[in-house]
């Protein structure tokens, strides 16, 4: 398949675990930037209940959210201590991550930054003397809250942090092989419950975090969850499979993506098989932990639905492996880029028009706001 770019580009398929994946091939370049080490770039979470309502407050600070609704959102906490998993699962990560870079024979290091919590960006820039770095960003999907703030992000914070050097992030990776692995594989993990005879009748539910209808039009986000839960369904040859998505805030009249996970519970029969796999997180978010191992498992329960839950991605070897194919192929511009689909790879530079947020959009005028 060929993968058309203003650049002149060699287009070939080879085999990755099994499957056939797409890729590019560009020219050797002479002026390929050198990179001094990768940052880790993550959403934050609290770890102890005195940070719970400080950081609601850092990820809401703007947009007029009532003290009392951080007050109800913080009660989520108390049922795992006022403790996000997300930033131990993180370092977990990033710890794999450095043994695989040790493997290839990468000697880079790995800095850990957060968007709303302990390390703040601004706080591990202060403590970087690097000349230019790449980001990985944990979100495998376009769209605004998943790509362009990250992007917006890195730039406040070099601009708050003097002497902060240039930050190239790397792109989105929904269709790389090793992701669509770990994915797969974590699902397995899942139907295993089941003796394999009653597999097929199982139903394999993808989720993902719900945005507005709004946001959604300028970005690929809805197109590309379908497209990653098509390909895993097809590895996994399982044909029952569908997207419903959670963690949806914001005014009931603003319109957001559905179906909701809950509704598409109600829809099923009693004793129906049940795997939810949250496709759109990388690792355990609060929103994993309560939506779908408190919300959605109490009310697969009152429904008499047999239901289990996939892990996240987190550490699988493969997806280790993923983020560290992305990284050489920044290094060296003659490495393949991975991906399968008919979308193929996403571009290493996002358009100007990639991933906008607006609430209003006409001629002349985009007016912008952060996720709820």
């Amino acid at each position: 398949m060929l993968f058309k770019k203003k650049d002149k580009i060699f287009s070939r398929h080879f085999r990755y675990p099994g499957r056939a994946v797409s890729c590019i091939l560009k020219p050797p370049m002479s002026n390929s930037l050198p990179y001094d080490g990768l940052l880790y770039v993550s959403f934050g979470g609290p770890e102890g209940p005195e940070d719970v309502l400080p950081f609601l407050r850092n990820v809401t600070r703007g947009r007029g959210v009532p003290e009392e609704r951080l007050v109800e959102v913080a009660h989520h906490y108390d049922l795992f201590h006022g403790n996000s998993p997300l930033n131990d699962q993180n370092r977990a990560v990033i710890a794999a991550l450095q043994q695989e870079f040790t493997r290839r024979g990468l000697g880079l290091p790995i800095w850990f930054a957060n968007r709303n919590w302990h390390p703040f960006l601004t706080e591990t820039l202060t403590g970087i003397k690097a000349q230019r770095l790449l980001a990985f960003v944990t979100s495998a999907f376009s769209s605004y809250s998943g790509c362009r703030q990250y992007r917006e992000d890195l730039e406040q914070a070099r601009e708050a942090v003097p002497g902060s050097p240039p930050i190239d992030k790397i792109r989105v990776f929904y269709n790389h092989p090793g992701f669509l692995t770990a994915t797969a594989e974590r699902v397995q993990e899942a139907l295993a419950a089941w003796p394999p005879k009653k597999h097929s009748d199982v139903e394999l539910i993808f989720t993902a975090h719900s945005i507005p209808d709004s946001m959604a039009r300028h970005s690929d986000y809805e197109a590309q969850l379908n497209d990653a839960g098509a390909l895993i369904a097809n590895r996994l040859g399982h044909p029952r499979w569908r997207l419903a998505f959670q963690s949806r805030s914001g005014p009931p009249q603003v319109p957001w993506l559905g179906p909701d996970i809950l509704e598409v519970l109600r829809q099923l029969r009693p004793e129906t098989r049940v795997v939810i796999m949250p496709l759109g997180f990388l690792n355990d978010h609060l929103e994993v932990l309560y939506d779908l191992d408190v919300e959605a498992r109490q009310l697969a329960a009152e429904l008499k639905l047999d239901m289990r839950r996939a892990a996240t991605v987190g550490c699988h070897p493969a997806f280790i492996g993923a983020i560290a194919d992305l990284v050489q192929e920044r290094l060296d511009p003659t490495r393949p880029k991975l991906a399968e689909g008919k979308r193929g790879p996403k571009e290493d530079t996002c358009p100007e028009t990639c991933c906008l947020n607006p609430i209003k959009a006409r001629p002349g005028r985009i007016i912008h706001q952060e996720t709820p």
